[in-house]
């Protein structure tokens, strides 16, 4: 199975998920997802397609806060993106640190930078942020300028 058979099974899997399909190149794509699909689409990258988790990554946009999840499988050499776009305002999405070990970590570090929650983390105390910046801070939040104030 090639990369393109891959990418058109998960689409047709998740129809309903998926927002958009983004082919990089022939080893890179990204998938935008509803974020209430994400435990069940990793699920299926993990257990039916032969995918393992790498990291996550996280930026804040003016379309709110974008997580990118990524994997790779291996044997095809294909690395996948899942992108979420969560709501500016109650930026929450569930964990996928109880399906995988390797989330934990980036997961805390991205609520104590970004201000995301990761509802049903096993362990969501502090990683970082002791005692470097008061509580309820979150260093890589923007404060982004309403188009009124650029008028």
């Amino acid at each position: 199975m090639n990369n393109s058979d891959i990418i058109a099974r998960i689409a047709q899997e998740f129809k309903g998920e998926l927002l958009n399909t983004e082919v990089k190149n022939q080893r890179r794509a990204i998938l935008t997802i509803k974020p209430e699909a994400i435990l069940k689409i990793a699920a299926y990258l993990y257990k039916a397609a032969g995918f393992r988790f790498i990291i996550a990554s996280a930026v804040h946009t003016k379309k709110g806060f974008e997580i990118h999840y990524h994997f790779s499988n291996d044997p095809t050499g294909l690395i996948l993106n899942l992108h979420v776009v969560l709501d500016p305002e109650k930026p929450e999405i569930e964990s996928l640190s109880n399906m995988f070990n390797a989330s934990n970590w980036i997961e805390r570090e991205m609520h104590e930078l970004f201000g995301i929650v990761f509802l049903n983390h096993p362990e969501p105390g502090k990683l970082i942020s002791e005692g470097n910046w008061a509580e309820g801070v979150y260093p890589y939040r923007k404060e982004f300028k309403s188009s009124k104030n650029q008028e």
